[in-house]
Parts: structure tokens; C-alpha cells; sequence
């Protein structure tokens, strides 16, 4: 199993760190966020380093991707709310802090000022077809 002996995350795997671990199996480990955007605020993490989402085996997504729902239940019932953002961070510039692939489970409630940019733009014509083509090419070459 690949490990970075510089990885926060693999620290807290090996329990070279101490974390608030709510769930662990073979594959996945979940644990409070020790610098959390709202109380319950979970980290759900593969067992294994990998500093990229596009680089996870789909085998491994599945089982971590199986995860989110049982861990999303818990997180409502525990923190009461109705509403979470289920966020991964993918390079420097789209906020990733730990170079270890995580999922961020954000409790939202109501007028919590956790705010969210979504500055929707539109494509000029042509373009939405364009991209498309170009996605079922990729997908259809390597994204399997």
C-alpha cells in the first residue's frame, strides 16, 4: 500500500497522529476535520496515498464512494442538520491543502456564512457540443 512518510493523512492512517476517528474499514478511514468549517465537519480518506482523484483506481473510488452515504447519514443524524456539501479539491489552484485525495462532509444550516461562489457563466454557441465531443473522445481513448 502506497504511503507519503510526509503525508498528514498518512500519519493519522498509521496513527503516528492522533485523529477523531469515526470510521475505518480496509479501505477508508473517516475522522473529524481538526480545523473545521462547522461542528461535524468529516474527512473521508482512502487508506492508500494518492495525491490526485484521477489517478484512484475506479475499484477504489467505488468502495470510497460507498462510503458517502453511510457517513452522510451519520453526520445528519449527529449534527442535526439537513443539509452538507460533499467536497474533493483537486490541485493547488482548486484549494487542495493536503496532497492526499479527501472528501470534505460540510454540515450546512441555514444563515451559517459558510458561503459558496457559483459564478455561472454560459457557452458561446457551438461550444457545449464542442466540449462534449471532446469529453466522449477522452472518456472513450483512456477514461476507463
Amino acid at each position: 500500500m502506497q504511503r507519503d512518510i510526509d503525508c498528514i493523512f498518512c500519519k493519522i492512517i498509521s496513527a503516528q497522529v492522533p485523529a477523531h476517528v469515526v470510521h475505518e474499514d480496509q479501505t477508508t478511514i473517516a475522522f473529524l476535520d481538526s480545523g473545521p468549517l462547522a461542528e461535524g465537519h468529516l474527512l473521508v480518506v482512502p487508506r492508500e496515498h494518492f495525491t490526485r482523484l484521477s489517478d484512484i483506481p475506479a475499484e477504489l473510488a467505488a468502495e470510497l464512494g460507498a462510503k458517502l452515504p453511510v457517513l452522510s447519514r451519520a453526520l445528519k443524524k449527529v449534527t442535526s442538520v439537513e443539509a452538507f456539501n460533499v467536497l474533493c479539491n483537486e490541485g493547488e489552484s482548486a484549494g487542495q491543502m493536503v496532497r492526499h485525495v479527501h472528501f470534505h462532509l460540510i454540515p450546512r444550516r441555514p444563515n451559517d456564512s459558510l458561503g459558496y461562489r457559483w459564478n455561472a457563466g454560459t457557452y458561446p454557441a457551438g461550444k457545449a457540443a464542442e466540449l462534449a465531443a471532446a469529453f466522449q473522445q477522452a472518456i472513450a481513448s483512456h477514461g476507463r
